[in-house]
Order: C-alpha cells, then structure tokens, then sequence
C-alpha cells in the first residue's frame, strides 16, 4: 500500500511529530510513504529521514493554486492510495484538504483523501472535512467528543467518519531510575523547587501559559513559596512570557526550556504536566505522554480532553481560564501523596489498556486497507 500525508504547515506539534513517527512506522512495515509539506518544514525534514518520498512546495505562493502547484501536488498523490491531510487553518483562500481534493478530481485519481482532525474550530467550514462528494474521502478523527461534533453540526454522514485514538509510546515513556538522573542532569532546578510542575508545548494565546503564570504567582506568595514551572517549546508568544515573567516577579518560579524531541526527559524531571489551553485542543499528545510516564495530569475541560483526564482519578479537570479552579487542582494534588500516587499508577494503566501507539498505528493500517480493499 501507498500512504500520503498532506502536512500544510512548518509547525513541529503534537500532529507532526505523529506524522513523522507514522512514517517510519509504516515504511518500516513495508509500505511506501510519500509526504507533501512546505519545502524545509520541521515535518519534511523527520520523514525524509525517516526514508519517506518527500513532495515539498512554496508555503506562501501555494494559495496561488496555480497550475504549477497542481501539476506538484498530483505528481505526490498520483501512487498514493490513501492520503491523510491533517485539517489546517484555512489561509487566502487556500485550505490543503480542499485543494487536495480538486487535485485528485483533476487527475481522476483513485486515492481516498483522508482529512484527520481532532481539534475543533468553529470557524472552519464543512468542505474542510467533506470537500468533494464527487471524489472518495473519509474523515478520521482522533476524538470521539470530535467524531460526535462533526456528525451533529456539520451533518456529516456518520459512515464517513471513523474514530481512532492516535496513542502514545508507551514503552518509550516509561519512567526509569536511569532516566530520571540523566533528567536531573539535563534539567537543573534548584534544590528546593516543589512540586515542579510542567507545561510542554507552543507558546501561543491559546495554550493559557498567562493564566498559569498567575496562578502561580498567587501559590508561590500563599502557600507553595517553592513551587517552579518548567515551560518547555517555543512559539510566538516566546518573548512576551518571558517579560511576563520578569515584570510578574517570577524568576524564581519558572524556567524556560527549549522544545525537544525527548520530552520523556521532561517527564522524568516534573511532578505535575498541566494544560490550561483556553480553546482549540484536539487530544494533546503531551497529556498521552505524561500519563504513560505515571504523571497525574491538570488539563483544561476541551474536546478529547475528558476522554483520559478522569476528574479525580487521573488528574483533574479545570473551566478553561479558570484560575481558582486552577490553583485548587495544583492544591490538591501536591498536598495528598497518597492519593497523588494512585492518579499516577491509573493513568499509566489506561495507556496501557487503551492508548498504546504500537496498537493504533495498526488500527491505522487496517482502516486504510479496509476503505481501499488492498
């Protein structure tokens, strides 16, 4: 079989560090790969590596849709026989799953396209999921609170939508006694800091990193005077947490670390992962990771978020932007051991039970063989 991804972005997220994992997953399997993402993007790079054709293009003149960047992106589809297209924004006109369809249409391809989402935009509109009835195209989501939205408001035929979870490496993020000194080796914090807490992923608006600032301003001159924040990745709003940090008095509360492609390190280092995103969430990879690492976890009530987070049982959930809620989660899960121990040892079981990656990934490869019949 011959598996496309269309990856419309230089993003190096959640979503494209699944890709790139995908790729060098199912070419190891014995399948061919071939990859159309922006020439020099974070996710054409991993999957040329990984051994995947790879069809780069112009980012910015690909709005254009001219003949050009049709004639490239049918020459990347014409073998594929599915081709999954993760659900970008739109940007001048210009969405990638639309375009992908008219590409297919054009050459009078058999491939199935295969929009993937997991996060939703009110925004976006129906044909970013459904382009083109005329061509064949089914939808995977990777949520089923998504799966269950994109039925009910976008009246999308339910046949045309199948659910399967992405998972995590859950042998990967395993945490050992090894690891978890080679983190303090990489990750040094003073002696005091506690609990520590984590919060991997883009700097941008969306993710609530200001919202978490403040909450730990207000422990830190309460009641947790140690507590720390290990902020790890790097997006737009980089230079404005940083300021924020210094003009909120935190310096001594919270650190800031590179993204890396080893977050297990990160894992091994904190005490608490939280995710007080304000909107547009999926089912973060983060909230995966950490919880096969034993991580009880704080995230905000989003989406697919509801589907691992069990409020109480494997960390709690919090309103989006809901600073009390907020403080109250971190209260709670710092000052019982206990019952911090036991969230840890049940989120583990979950991935383990529902969200290993070496199993969906072949969910993966049976839904492609079962909707092309190869």
């Amino acid at each position: 079989m011959h598996i496309g991804f269309i990856e419309d972005t230089h993003l190096h997220g959640g979503t494209q560090i699944w890709v790139s994992e995908a790729a060098k997953v199912f070419i190891n399997k014995g399948e061919d790969v071939t990859v159309i993402a922006p020439l020099n993007s974070w996710v054409a790079i991993e999957c040329s590596k990984a051994g995947a054709r790879v069809i780069g293009y112009d980012w910015d003149r690909v709005v254009s849709k001219s003949d050009k960047f049709k004639k490239l992106w049918i020459d990347g589809l014409n073998n594929c026989d599915v081709a999954v297209c993760t659900v970008h924004p739109p940007r001048n006109g210009f969405h990638c799953a639309v375009f992908g369809a008219e590409c297919i249409k054009q050459a009078g391809l058999d491939t199935v396209l295969i929009p993937k989402t997991g996060t939703i935009v009110p925004e976006y509109l129906r044909e970013f999921y459904l382009p083109d009835d005329s061509i064949n195209v089914r939808i995977i989501s990777i949520t089923d609170f998504t799966r269950k939205y994109l039925v009910d408001n976008y009246k999308i035929p339910p046949k045309k939508v199948e659910l399967i979870y992405q998972g995590t490496e859950v042998e990967r993020f395993t945490s050992s006694d090894k690891n978890k000194a080679e983190a303090l080796r990489r990750y040094p914090l003073c002696s005091t800091a506690a609990p520590v807490l984590g919060s991997v992923g883009s700097f941008e608006e969306r993710k609530g990193q200001v919202v978490l600032f403040e909450a730990i301003a207000k422990l830190a001159t309460s009641s947790i005077p140690d507590i720390h924040l290990m902020l790890v990745g790097d997006g737009p709003d980089e230079e404005m947490l940083k300021a924020k940090v210094k003009t909120m008095n935190l310096e001594k509360n919270v650190t800031f670390f590179p993204f890396t492609n080893e977050p297990n390190y990160i894992f091994e280092r904190i005490d608490i992962l939280v995710l007080p995103s304000l909107y547009k969430e999926g089912l973060p990879n983060v909230l995966l990771e950490a919880m096969s690492m034993e991580l009880p976890v704080i995230a905000s009530k989003l989406a697919g978020v509801p589907e691992v987070v069990f409020d109480g049982e494997t960390g709690y959930m919090i309103k989006p932007g809901d600073q009390s809620e907020l403080i109250d989660a971190i209260i709670k899960l710092s000052s019982d051991k206990n019952n911090y121990l036991q969230m840890g040892k049940n989120a583990r079981k979950l991935m383990e039970e529902k969200f290993d990656k070496r199993v969906q990934f072949n969910e993966f490869l049976k839904f492609f063989h079962k909707i092309t019949g190869k």
